[in-house]
C-alpha cells in the first residue's frame, strides 16, 4: 500500500512539473488576509482632491477609515515624461484635449515621486499616516513602457525594445516598450519594487497590463519581495489564468457580463467559467464598476448619471457580497457625477458629499464595509449559486464559511418581479434590504433593483 501510494504521489508530481496537471487541479497561492478580507479604495491624485497633492490625500485619509476600506490603491504618482511631440502620446492622451504631456502611465523615472504630487518625503509620509489608520497603501507599477525621455535611456540604451535600425520599438499607446529579455533591465525593475517596500514600506502593488509582461518577471518580483516584506500584496491588472499559482494574489475581474451588470444568467456563466479554468482557490478577483480608466472615457457621462442611484446601489451590494475584493473608486462614496481626467487635474465635486444624495450613498457604502469586516461568511466564505425561475434578471447565490452563510438575491432589472428560489429551505435574518419582500419558500418580491441581503 505504501509503494502504491508513492508512486501515486510521484506520478502527481511529476505530471505538475510537466505541465500536465489541469490548473484547476492545482492549488492557487496563499494570500495574505489583508488583501483577500480587504476592501479596496482607488485614489486618483488629480480627481482626489483640489491641489492633487499627496499631503492633500493625506488629509482626507481619516475620511476614508470612517468609510471602513482597508486597502488604498495610488494610481502612478512617480515622475511622468515632459516630451511634447505629439507623436509620442496616446490616442486617449490627444483626444482628452488637456494638452498635457504628462501622463502619469508614461513615466520618465520610477524612482522618484513626480513633483505635481509631492516628494519621496511625502509619500512616506502619505504611508505613515495610512498605516496610523489601518490602512494598507499599493503602488501602481507600470513596466510594460516607459516615456521616451526616459531618465535611464542615456545609460542603457537597450533597456527598451528596439528594431534592426536601433529605433524604439511603441508598445501599447505608442509608448517605448521595455526590454524583458534583458537581465539588467529585469534586476533594474525588481531593485524598483524593492526600494518602494524597504525605504518606503509600501504594503504591495497594483501592476499595469500585468499580462503584457512575461509571467516569470512578476514571479521573481514576489519571491524576492517576501524576504522584505513577507505579507506583501499583488494585484494584476489582467486576467492570466496562471497569475495565481505564484505571483498574484489578485487578478481584474473583467468581462462585459461584469461591466454591464445587468444580466444575471451571463454573469454566473462567466463567474463559473472563470472559476473552472482556473487554480483551487485562485479565481480571486477585484469587483468593481467604475475606476481611473472608466471615468476618464466618461467624460461627463459618468456612471452615475448613466446608471442613476438605485442601479448603483444595487450593484453596489453584489460587489460587496460576491467572492473577491470589493472596490470603490474615489468619489464613489458620495455618488460623484465631475467629469475626471488621468491627464489634468478635475477634482471630485466633494460638496456633493453634503447634499442628501451624497450622504446616503456614505452611509450606504460605510454599511456594505462594515458587513464585510463583520460577516465571515462574505469576507472569506465560498460562493453558491441558487437556481430561481428569473435567471436573467435576478441574482441569487449563498455565501458560506462553516455553519455560517449569508444570503443575497438581488433584481437587476429596472422592473418590479416575484421570484422563486430553488433549494432554500433555511429562513435568513434580513442584514440589508431595499425593496425586498420575503414571500416564504424561497420566494421574494422584488421593487425595482430590489436586493435582499441576509444571514442565517
Amino acid at each position: 500500500m505504501k509503494t502504491v501510494g508513492l508512486s501515486v504521489i510521484a506520478s502527481a508530481t511529476m505530471a505538475l512539473a510537466a505541465g500536465t496537471v489541469p490548473l484547476n487541479q492545482q492549488q492557487a497561492r496563499t494570500s495574505p488576509e489583508w488583501i483577500t478580507r480587504g476592501v479596496m479604495y482607488q485614489i486618483q491624485p488629480r480627481a482626489f482632491t483640489p491641489e492633487g497633492t499627496l499631503k492633500a490625500a493625506q488629509a482626507r485619509l481619516p475620511k476614508l477609515a470612517e468609510l471602513g476600506v482597508t486597502i488604498l490603491y495610488l494610481c502612478p504618482i512617480f515622475v511622468s515624461d515632459d516630451d511634447m511631440d505629439l507623436a509620442g502620446w496616446s490616442p486617449r492622451q490627444k483626444k482628452s484635449g488637456m494638452n498635457n504631456p504628462r501622463n502619469p502611465y508614461r513615466i520618465k523615472d520610477f524612482y522618484h515621486v513626480d513633483s505635481e504630487y509631492g516628494t519621496d518625503d511625502g509619500l512616506k509620509a502619505f504611508v505613515q499616516a495610512a498605516h496610523q489608520l489601518k490602512l494598507r497603501v499599493m503602488l501602481d507599477m507600470v513596466f510594460l513602457h516607459c516615456g521616451p525621455k526616459a531618465v535611464f535611456l542615456e545609460k542603457h540604451p537597450d533597456f527598451v525594445m528596439r528594431d534592426k535600425d536601433g529605433k524604439m520599438v511603441l508598445k501599447a499607446w505608442n509608448f517605448p516598450g521595455l526590454n524583458f529579455a534583458n537581465p539588467a533591465l529585469r534586476e533594474y525593475l525588481w531593485k524598483n519594487m524593492e526600494w518602494w517596500v524597504r525605504d518606503f514600506d509600501v504594503d504591495g502593488f497594483r501592476c499595469d497590463v500585468a499580462d503584457g509582461i512575461p509571467l516569470d518577471f512578476w514571479e521573481t518580483a514576489r519571491e524576492r519581495l517576501e524576504k522584505l516584506r513577507p505579507d506583501v500584496g499583488m494585484l494584476a491588472e489582467g486576467t492570466r489564468k496562471t497569475d495565481q499559482l505564484k505571483a498574484f494574489d489578485l487578478d481584474y475581474g473583467w468581462g462585459k457580463a461584469f461591466k454591464d451588470f445587468n444580466d444575471a444568467a451571463a454573469i454566473r456563466k462567466l463567474w463559473e467559467t472563470m472559476r473552472k479554468e482556473r487554480p483551487t482557490g485562485g479565481a480571486k478577483f477585484i469587483r468593481f464598476i467604475d475606476n481611473h480608466d472608466i471615468s476618464n472615457d466618461d467624460y461627463e457621462n459618468r456612471l452615475e448619471k448613466k446608471w442613476g442611484a438605485p442601479r448603483v446601489n444595487a450593484t453596489l451590494v453584489a460587489l460587496f457580497t460576491l467572492d473577491g475584493v470589493p472596490f470603490l473608486y474615489n468619489g464613489q462614496e458620495v455618488a460623484d457625477t465631475a467629469r475626471h481626467s488621468i491627464y489634468a487635474r478635475l477634482p471630485i465635486n466633494w460638496a456633493n458629499g453634503e447634499t442628501a444624495a451624497g450622504k446616503a450613498r456614505f452611509a450606504f457604502c460605510q454599511k456594505l464595509c462594515a458587513l464585510r469586516r463583520s460577516e465571515p461568511a462574505l469576507n472569506q466564505g465560498d460562493l453558491v449559486w441558487l437556481d430561481n425561475d428569473a435567471p436573467s434578471a435576478v441574482l441569487s447565490y449563498l455565501r458560506t464559511c462553516g455553519n455560517k452563510k449569508t444570503l443575497t438575491v438581488l433584481n437587476l432589472t429596472d422592473k418590479p418581479l416575484s421570484v422563486k428560489l430553488t433549494r432554500l429551505t433555511d429562513t435568513f435574518k434580513p442584514l440589508l434590504a431595499e425593496g425586498a419582500k420575503s414571500e416564504g419558500q424561497g420566494g421574494f418580491a422584488l421593487e425595482a433593483h430590489g436586493y435582499f441581503v441576509g444571514k442565517k
